[in-house]
């Protein structure tokens, strides 16, 4: 009887609690969902990712503004209009099943119609902008599967080796190669530090690097130090030491000091930053594939993209010195090159080059045609474009449909007073060179797929060639880091692929997947890849000496006879036997 009248407290006393229970609840979801505080929440990660001092730190505000923005909600569901999510979702399934049912060539065959980097629209550049971390879980999804077929079938003992080099070279082209694009911009060069220190962290900086002026610098750097040595211009106390010394050189070079001197001071900077090798001992080295843009000091020439393939022989530093060579401060430069005694020897001597970012900024199309890329990161800091691509994201249709049309219209009205000079080029050299030189600054194309852009929009003209004080110098270079935090999930789930199977090529060539030289040969496709480096070699010789293979000459390959062919259109006449009277005659070898 008491447990019983015990009960009927309890349940009187939640009886009259439950309302406040409802109360505390309502309230609890109202404050939650109450517009001000989101606005304050929000407000406050976007300040903790404005001063992040890490990736991680700034992934982890990321990842909270989008849950409260309900982004997080958006990557989750397939539906969209920006994309082919039914496609796409189908094709991750096909993939799955077969795996699932070890169907080999079926896995072969469909990876082999769908291996690009646009499926289904997938990569439209809307869809990695709208939320602050990544991107559609299916297309992450998607890429993952891809990833792990890619891996699967290169590890697969089912599979002819001959059939697999074949599908592998042609999917390399086929979907092609990433690029870092470094622009030019005085001494906001050392903002590129800051860029490319984040994407080493992550291990998503490409192999494929181009450098324009400032750029150049940059690039010269990557290509001739390896990533342990690297890091000492990450230091600030090292990077301001080198930043005072340019600074000092433009300084006294912009109030009239002597140009020669000046030129000589530059090109120790350049010695202590880049050491004293070619374009091709400098892949050798790093294995990265560097290209410098110089432009013509005279008319009637055209620009040059300097690297191991057009010009293995030239120096990184004369190409770097060339490519900084502003016109009007710094005189032409002459390029140099090692000759096949090793000695130093002029490279076109009756040429001169000046600042390659006149030019060619960014050169997406020679770099396309040499390094089959097709997907480009560019780190922009030309005082010429940031103004059009800054905040490019978060400008309205109308504000960038209305920034497109005045660059075009600009760009038609330079053509046009060009056409008016060119004219009269006798009467007007000098104002003809001049317009020559705006008109190629402003008609060239700097955006890329992904634009990593400093924030600030306007920068002070007359910094841009002057002292830098330590605090101006650390705020470039982690504003480089800062702008690059946005863009590493894009970059990395962009390029996933195109990582993957450059790593599986190289196992085939000269790593652990690398078969018997009597078992297949090099396709043809493979053609546009650059010789392997001198640690490839050395792979190979320990591959030879622990398999103890040894190689054959080429002239002991083949013991059968040489066939001597004719040149086209001419016959060749046989000798007469000494034994028959009667000449036989000639006849043409097929």
């Amino acid at each position: 009887m008491q447990e019983t009248n015990m009960g009927q407290g309890l349940w009187f006393i939640l009886y009259l609690a439950y309302p406040r229970v409802v109360e505390r609840n309502l309230t609890y979801r109202y404050w939650r969902n109450c517009p001000l505080l989101k606005a304050r929440k929000l407000k406050k990660l976007e300040k903790q990712m404005d001063i992040a001092s890490s990736y991680d730190e700034w992934s982890e505000a990321a990842q909270q503004h989008d849950e409260l923005t309900g982004e997080k909600r958006w990557r989750q569901m397939d539906h969209t209009r920006q994309y082919d999510y039914a496609q796409i979702r189908l094709r991750l399934d096909k993939l799955r099943s077969l795996r699932a049912r070890h169907d080999h060539q079926g896995l072969l065959f469909t990876l082999n119609e769908g291996i690009h980097g646009n499926m289904g629209g997938m990569g439209r550049h809307s869809l990695y902008n709208r939320a602050k971390f990544g991107t559609k879980t299916l297309i992450e999804q998607y890429i993952d599967e891809v990833d792990d077929s890619l891996r699967f079938l290169a590890e697969l003992d089912d599979i002819d080796v001959q059939e697999k080099l074949d599908f592998f070279y042609r999917a390399n082209i086929c979907f092609g190669r990433s690029a870092l694009m470094l622009s030019g911009g005085g001494v906001l060069g050392f903002y590129h530090l800051g860029v490319v220190k984040t994407l080493l962290e992550q291990g998503l900086l490409p192999r494929v690097i181009s450098g324009s002026s400032a750029g150049s610098l940059v690039a010269g750097t990557l290509g001739t130090h390896s990533d342990k040595e690297l890091e000492r211009f990450y230091e600030p106390a090292n990077v301001l030491t080198e930043a005072e010394r340019e600074a000092s050189v433009f300084t006294r070079m912009f109030f009239g000091a002597n140009a020669q001197i000046d030129v000589g001071d530059l090109e120790k900077l350049i010695a202590r930053m880049i050491p004293d090798m070619t374009f091709q001992e400098a892949y050798e080295k790093t294995g990265r594939q560097i290209s410098i843009s110089v432009a013509p000091a005279e008319t009637h020439q055209r620009s040059r993209l300097l690297n191991a393939i057009t010009s293995p022989n030239v120096y990184v530093r004369s190409a770097v010195m060339a490519s900084c060579a502003v016109p009007g401060v710094f005189p032409p430069v002459m390029l140099m090159a090692k000759n096949q005694h090793g000695e130093r020897q002029p490279y076109l001597p009756t040429r001169r080059w000046v600042d390659g970012s006149i030019a060619d900024d960014l050169p997406a199309k020679r770099l396309q045609r040499l390094y089959s890329t097709n997907h480009y990161i560019v780190s922009m800091v030309n005082p010429v474009a940031i103004p059009f691509l800054n905040n490019d994201s978060n400008r309205g249709a109308l504000n960038k449909a209305l920034g497109t049309l005045g660059v075009g219209v600009g760009r038609e009205l330079l053509n046009f007073y060009r056409g008016m000079v060119q004219d009269r080029s006798d009467t007007w050299p000098r104002f003809n060179m001049l317009m020559s030189s705006v008109h190629a600054l402003v008609d060239q194309e700097y955006s890329g797929d992904i634009n990593i852009v400093p924030r600030f929009r306007w920068y002070n003209p007359a910094k841009l060639l002057s002292h830098l004080s330590e605090k101006d110098l650390i705020d470039l270079m982690h504003g480089g880091e800062r702008s690059t935090y946005p863009a590493v999930e894009a970059i990395r789930t962009c390029t996933k692929i195109s990582r993957t199977m450059e790593e599986i090529l190289q196992r085939f060539e000269q790593g652990d997947l690398r078969p018997d030289e009597s078992e297949y040969h090099r396709p043809r496709t493979s053609r546009r890849r650059p010789a392997p480096t001198r640690a490839d070699r050395q792979a190979l010789r320990e591959h030879h000496l622990h398999s103890g293979q040894v190689e054959k000459p080429a002239a002991a390959k083949s013991a059968a006879p040489r066939k001597k062919k004719a040149t086209r259109g001419k016959s060749t006449i046989q000798r007469k036997p000494k034994v028959s009277r009667k000449p036989e005659g000639s006849r043409k070898v097929a």
